[in-house]
């Protein structure tokens, strides 16, 4: 994985397996081709760092080389997902750096929202607990979320007088939740709670908080085990489509779906019908 520093698993063409790179700021475990990373710091609510912030960055910018990887969940250790940026090694540091400074941080917290976006393996979060800022952004990037009911998921950034733009946020949040309730939680910064959000469209369901996780892995699971190659197809669309028009997006499908009928997967699932089976999918 050419963006991992270290990785020693190369594979021919860039390829790479991830079950054995070691993750330093968060865990890391791959199985079945799905890989779960758990932010692991419970004692403070799982907050992110410099350090988390930029290794989360590159190992979704890698995982596109990934062979062993179909599907990513993004959970926290103990009953929270993320506080987000932690008080004292981010916050306090952040007040003394100048303007060339703050740019640089602030770019490179979004281009972990742009990683996770661009990557093309569905992305899960499964949120329990405080799921606040930064903590927010990263259930907002991925493609679903699961939650329980005691969830609490704030963009608090107005509370520290910072914009409600943060990583995003005004883009991605009225897409998902409409214009109106996007900009009272983006105003206000107050706290959706897990039944709120999914009768919004935030979350897509929610479950109790010792099955969150398993409902999350087995979602991602079966996404692993579909047509993978068309997931990732579906993944772009989604993502591109947002800047197109009706007629764009139409042929930008047309051509999408092309490639798609060219797949061996396209042919595994024609074949394994007219013989009244079950397709075994390749994700190529």
């Amino acid at each position: 994985m050419r963006y991992l520093p270290g990785e020693q698993h190369a594979l021919p063409g860039n390829r790479v397996t991830l079950a054995d790179y070691a993750a330093k700021h968060f865990r890391l475990e791959v199985a079945n081709k799905v890989a779960t990373i758990t932010l692991n710091r419970p004692e403070r609510k799982n907050p992110l760092t410099f350090e988390s912030y930029a290794e989360l960055r590159d190992l979704f910018r890698g995982v596109a080389y990934a062979d062993d990887v179909k599907a990513v969940v993004i959970t926290g250790a103990g009953e929270n997902f993320c506080s987000g940026g932690d008080v004292h090694d981010i916050i306090g540091p952040l007040t003394k750096l100048d303007m060339p400074g703050l740019l640089a941080f602030t770019r490179m917290t979004g281009d972990l929202v742009k990683a996770i976006r661009a990557c093309p393996q569905p992305v899960i979060s499964a949120v329990d607990g405080i799921c606040a800022g930064a903590g927010a952004i990263l259930a907002l990037s991925s493609d679903m979320r699961y939650a329980t009911e005691r969830s609490k998921t704030a963009f608090l950034f107005t509370r520290v007088g910072l914009a409600g733009c943060d990583m995003g946020a005004c883009a991605l949040l009225p897409r998902l939740i409409g214009q109106g309730r996007a900009s009272e939680l983006l105003y206000s910064g107050r706290a959706m709670t897990g039944v709120e959000g999914e009768r919004w469209g935030f979350f897509n369901s929610l479950h109790a908080p010792e099955e969150l996780l398993a409902a999350a892995q087995a979602m991602a699971q079966s996404l692993a085990d579909g047509p993978t190659f068309a997931h990732g197809m579906t993944k772009k669309m989604l993502q591109q489509e947002w800047n197109m028009g009706v007629d764009e997006a139409i042929e930008a499908e047309a051509q999408a779906q092309a490639i798609c009928m060219a797949t061996n997967d396209f042919h595994r699932a024609y074949h394994a019908f007219v013989a009244k089976q079950r397709p075994a999918f390749e994700g190529d």
